[in-house]
């Protein structure tokens, strides 16, 4: 399985896709995507509201790094779906056992283009995190090492039409 999304058309809108294959059962993969002390470690803003369909989310970057915003659960099926309104984005959380693992499928889906190779490297750099988190292993001291490698990889696999939308200040460090 490959660490890499894939981007792909979804209707009028763009979805990036990964699967990653994740060596612990379903329900620590679950906790790690839901519970807050977890999603510090990988996920880049916290999500404040009850984890229950239709709920009201709020979602703030750590340190102020961003402005804080609002968006929605739109499905919470412990523990293998959870699909939210993030800013513009759907994203949608999916895990399915695999032996002694859990396969985690993220689709990202939003409408343009031109954001999909940094969108794209954020979401590996993310995964890689929660990869680590749940491996144990110490997270490395600037969390966004590596972006600009990947992203650079991103706009090599998709396209320059899939890079016209810059990163933020705050991720164009390398």
């Amino acid at each position: 399985m490959a660490n890499h999304g894939e981007l792909e058309h979804a209707g009028d809108r763009w979805r990036l896709r990964f699967a990653r294959r994740l060596a612990h059962p379903p329900e620590k993969v679950w906790r790690a995507l839901t519970e807050p002390e977890h999603l510090r470690a990988w996920f880049p803003t916290t999500i404040e509201g009850d984890r229950v369909s239709g709920a009201t989310l709020r979602f703030a970057h750590p340190d102020d790094q961003g402005p804080a915003f609002t968006g929605r659960l739109i499905t919470y099926r412990p523990p293998s779906l959870m699909e939210l309104e993030w800013g513009g984005d759907t994203l949608r959380f999916e895990l399915s056992p695999d032996g002694d693992g859990t396969v985690l499928t993220l689709l990202d889906v939003f409408d343009e283009q031109g954001k999909a190779a940094r969108d794209a490297a954020g979401w590996h750099v993310c995964l890689d995190l929660l990869g680590r988190h749940l491996d144990g292993a110490p997270a490395p001291h600037d969390r966004l090492d590596g972006w600009t490698r990947v992203n650079s990889e991103y706009i090599d696999r998709f396209g320059p039409p899939a890079a016209t939308i810059g990163p933020p200040e705050s991720m164009s460090r390398s």
